[in-house]
């Protein structure tokens, strides 16, 4: 209740202990709660329930309008093999591989497509569930250990296998449906720095692509929305094989994005007020010959984490925090000077947009804007960030998803070389 957004909010209310499965994870409480203050509709943010049918079925069941897709949406894309069924019937571009329920099935299938394989959840994310493989003897115990981790973190052990792409870029495409096979894109945002397969920095448009692939890519996420009737803003992801010049169908995310302020910048189009708007039954907003882009945006993840410690995480009591400001800066953030952060929810704590005409611009402008953050009490990934803006590869732009741990390999032999 002392959060930024409860002190901004006209009325907040307790929904239970700090403990997400005491509170933010009670559908029947959120609901309940909903109906107590006479609300007509829920947002489910881009976290916790935003993608829980649960949630969005209750919703449906008690009048309460959910500022999101349907819950039979949810489901059809929630699940993974669901979800490549849906593409491949849509025509976009899946990876080869398919479900695999026992070892000999994952045997037989990787010899066909041939190592590395990726091994992944069918109701997975995050990175959890997903385990590489480089040789077929390895199979066996990956999938163990796939399976527990998936089982303990989605509540289904299930499994499917997939062609591991040595060098990919993670390259996603913002759309918006009406719920009535209306689609339309707003871009693609490029996400390739991550750290295991959490996103930590994020850019429109995705650098050093060409007109034709942008197009076909643009193209292939609209048809698979529209194979849906898709309601509300959605992000169709793909994994863009640089070895092939090809891309593959990832997944969809059915929610608004963390990253969704770039695609803002650049559009100038507010996204959440197009969901309000689709969900009040209005429409789009926009015709797609009328949606353009200017510019470049990046966005930076601030966390309450030390990226000396390997990541560590580190909640407390924020003594100081000062965010940037000015002419093509945004912050979004929950924390204020004096925030305690708590070590039951994810790290993030503010998100840094800059936006400017073009990429050289838009970099300089985040490193004013990072070196304009300072934060104490608890130690945040600023830092790291500052070093990735400074690399000479990410300066160049088009880095693929083995960015960070190249980068971190190089800063570690760096400091070997000097201590």
């Amino acid at each position: 209740m002392d959060s930024l957004p409860a002190r901004l909010a006209d009325r907040a209310l307790c929904i239970g202990p700090g403990r997400a499965s005491e509170s933010y994870l009670r559908v029947d409480t959120i609901v309940q709660a909903a109906r107590g203050v006479q609300a007509d509709a829920i947002h489910p943010g881009y976290g916790f329930l935003s993608e829980r049918t649960a949630l969005a079925r209750l919703c449906e069941e008690e009048g309460v309008t959910f500022i999101g897709p349907t819950s039979a949406q949810i489901d059809a894309v929630g699940d993974k093999l669901c979800a490549r069924a849906q593409a491949e019937a849509a025509g976009v571009p899946i990876a080869p591989g398919g479900p695999v329920e026992t070892v000999g099935e994952a045997l037989a299938l990787g010899r066909e497509i041939g190592p590395p394989l990726l091994i992944k959840a069918v109701g997975g994310g995050g990175g959890r569930g997903m385990k590489r493989v480089d040789r077929l003897e390895d199979l066996a115990a990956g999938m163990n250990l796939a399976a527990g981790e998936a089982g303990a973190a989605f509540g289904d052990s299930r499994l499917y296998l997939e062609r591991f792409v040595a060098r990919g870029r993670h390259v996603e495409v913002q759309i918006l449906g009406d719920g009535r096979g209306g689609v339309v894109h707003l871009g693609e945002r490029d996400c390739s720095v991550q750290r295991r397969y959490q996103k930590l920095i994020e850019e429109t448009p995705a650098p050093e692509l060409s007109r034709d692939f942008r197009a076909r890519i643009h193209a292939a996420a609209v048809r698979f929305a529209a194979q849906l009737s898709y309601r509300s803003a959605g992000t169709v992801e793909f994994l863009v094989d640089l070895e092939r010049d090809a891309f593959y169908f990832l997944e969809m995310n059915a929610r608004i994005q963390v990253e969704h302020p770039i695609t803002e910048a650049v559009t100038g189009i507010d996204l959440v007020a197009e969901q309000i708007a689709i969900a009040d039954g209005r429409g789009l907003g926009s015709k797609q010959e009328e949606i353009s882009t200017e510019g470049c945006a990046i966005e930076c993840r601030i966390n309450a984490e030390d990226s000396e410690r390997d990541f560590c995480p580190s909640p407390g009591r924020v003594r100081t925090a000062v965010w940037p400001s000015g002419e093509g800066v945004r912050v979004d953030t929950h924390i204020f000077s004096g925030a305690q952060i708590p070590p039951f929810y994810d790290s993030l704590m503010a998100k840094i947009i800059v936006h400017a005409s073009d990429r050289a611009a838009t970099l300089e402008r985040m490193r004013q804007a990072l070196a304009s953050t300072h934060i104490e009490g608890v130690a945040t990934n600023l830092g790291f960030h500052a070093e990735v803006l400074a690399d000479p590869e990410f300066g160049r732009g088009g880095v693929d998803t083995g960015f960070v741990p190249r980068f971190l390999e190089r800063r570690l032999e760096e400091a070997r070389a000097h201590g």
